[in-house]
């Protein structure tokens, strides 16, 4: 029986604009490379940036390959308070479009982001990331996923010098 390969994203939040297109071209090679190699399930965090382009992505290979999936692994139930109209329409889109969503908890309590980066990391194989620091959530994130034997790739390190 073959069993499903899991990649999970983690990336910051904040990403300028022409990173932005420079990210976007290389994630859509990495997830195409992920999907030949039997990559079936990836899971996002639902956060601003990085976490957005990602799900989009799967989203629109999704169209053209049903075999793949996308899960939203959510830190709580308000994570979109205090976004903007434009971020929560993305957010609602994405929700809608997901084949599973999960809420790690009901409402915010501190440290659920953490707790939903590692529920994101743990049973996946791969994590792709868009960390260019070693410290906050995407560091911590690519660093659990390392001690937990997942195959990190840091897309940060491939984008060209700007």
């Amino acid at each position: 029986m073959k069993r499903d390969w899991i990649c999970c994203f983690t990336g910051h939040r904040n990403i300028d604009g022409e990173t932005l297109q420079e990210l976007s071209k290389l994630l859509d090679g990495v997830l195409d490379r992920l999907i030949a190699d039997g990559v079936t399930v990836f899971r996002t965090g639902g956060a601003l940036g990085f976490d957005t382009l990602a799900a989009l992505k799967v989203l629109e290979r999704r169209a053209t390959c049903p075999s793949i999936s996308l899960e939203l692994h959510l830190p709580c139930r308000n994570q979109t308070d205090g976004w903007d109209e434009r971020s929560r329409a993305y957010y609602e889109y994405i929700l809608k479009q997901a084949d599973r969503v999960e809420y790690i908890f009901d409402s915010y309590v501190k440290g659920c982001m953490l707790a939903r980066n590692r529920h994101m990391v743990d049973g996946s194989q791969f994590c792709i990331g868009y960390c260019t620091g070693d410290r906050g959530g995407s560091a911590y994130t690519l660093d659990y996923a390392k001690k937990k034997g997942v195959r990190v790739i840091n897309l940060a390190r491939m984008l060209p010098k700007m």
